[in-house]
């Protein structure tokens, strides 16, 4: 019986083939330090992080926790304001690359935590604000930069972990008034809505939004239609029109796709916490710790996978009813993926502490 079961168990959770991405990566710089954040803007593409150095074809470039490349043929541009500490998120916008992290200059001027950047020239403009806290997340809609992270106060206004600015003025919009009691990690907008995760487990004083929620995009105010449920600390989102989907981490990490009304459409657990995730057309694709997806969602200490698993290491594809597909590009590292983008014409990128993919040289960023 317990045999007819792993059977069963193999076949619904086989290697579904299609895939929208190929495991061959692309020609692209590569770091000599973590990368955590990534955004485009026109065929650039904008990468921040803790690294000092890039490489691009055979040499290698000072680029302090800034850089560019050319989406199209990935040759490293000249594009190089430097920044003092780790830069943990980028949102780029007409005119503008925004950045913020654990800095307090950028380019030579002071700016603490967070910064707007001339997307060609790489000059600091006037936007200026002080955090109280340690911004993670940005994202750009409804006019407006919001800002997600473990912060108490910007620019002397009384905050929880959640901002918005005006892209007119630079000015923070205290009519925007979400806030959350504990750390956002992430963020992303979609129509009207701003979807927030992290360890947070009341948004707005409600607590039925735990570490998953949105609001509206131009008052703050919570979406209490959107009731999804979530066991960890959501380590990063993505939305597009089948619904919300999130990497978290607990006791092994799991995807989890949910429909606009929280509703869970599916599932996949791993043996390491998920961090990354992003879509390409109807399939998931996933980052993380891990080196395996378990066959059922049931897991035990360590997350070990307890009705068996198939080898994914740190990087995996999930169909949009929840198979996982054949596509398998192996990082390596302990830490693996931090950051999974999707550029506008579907080319994916991987930014993290890995040095490799499938066997071959790809330190810290890698394109699919």
């Amino acid at each position: 019986m317990r045999l007819l079961v792993l059977i069963l168990l193999l076949a619904l959770s086989a290697a579904a083939p299609a895939r929208a991405v190929e495991s061959a990566v692309r020609s692209a710089p590569t770091f000599n330090g973590t990368v955590y954040a990534i955004a485009y803007l026109g065929g650039t593409v904008y990468v921040g992080g803790g690294f000092t150095k890039a490489r691009w074809g055979g040499r290698s470039y000072p680029r302090q926790r800034l850089a560019a490349f050319d989406g199209r043929t990935g040759a490293l541009l000249d594009w190089a304001p430097p920044a003092d500490g780790t830069v943990r998120a980028l949102a780029a916008t007409r005119g503008a690359v925004y950045a913020a992290g654990g800095f307090h200059r950028v380019g030579g001027a002071k700016r603490d935590s967070i910064a707007r950047i001339d997307p060609v020239a790489g000059s600091v403009t006037s936007f200026r604000h002080d955090i109280a806290g340690t911004p993670y997340a940005l994202a750009i809609g409804a006019g407006r930069l919001y800002l997600g992270g473990s912060f108490t106060a910007v620019s002397g206004h009384a905050l929880r972990n959640l901002a918005a600015f005006s892209l007119a003025t630079g000015r923070v919009d205290t009519r925007w008034r979400a806030g959350a009691d504990d750390r956002v990690r992430t963020l992303a907008v979609s129509g009207g809505q701003v979807f927030l995760g992290g360890a947070f487990r009341e948004v707005n004083d409600d607590p039925r939004s735990v570490r998953l929620a949105a609001v509206d995009g131009v008052t703050g105010v919570l979406d209490r239609y959107f009731r999804p449920s979530v066991a960890a600390e959501v380590n990063a989102i993505t939305v597009n029109h089948a619904g919300v989907y999130a990497a978290t981490g607990g006791q092994g990490g799991r995807a989890v796709a949910y429909t606009l009304d929280g509703t869970t459409r599916w599932q996949r657990v791993f043996d390491g916490d998920a961090t990354a995730i992003t879509t390409v057309g109807e399939v998931a694709y996933v980052g993380g710790h891990f080196d395996r997806v378990c066959l059922t969602t049931r897991n035990g200490p360590r997350g070990a996978c307890l009705d068996g698993s198939a080898p994914r290491v740190k990087l995996a594809a999930v169909t949009g009813d929840g198979r996982l597909t054949e596509w398998s590009p192996q990082a390596n590292g302990v830490a693996g993926v931090r950051v999974l983008t999707t550029d506008p014409i579907g080319v994916l990128d991987a930014g993290g502490d890995f040095t490799a993919i499938g066997g071959l040289d790809r330190p810290r960023f890698a394109r699919f």
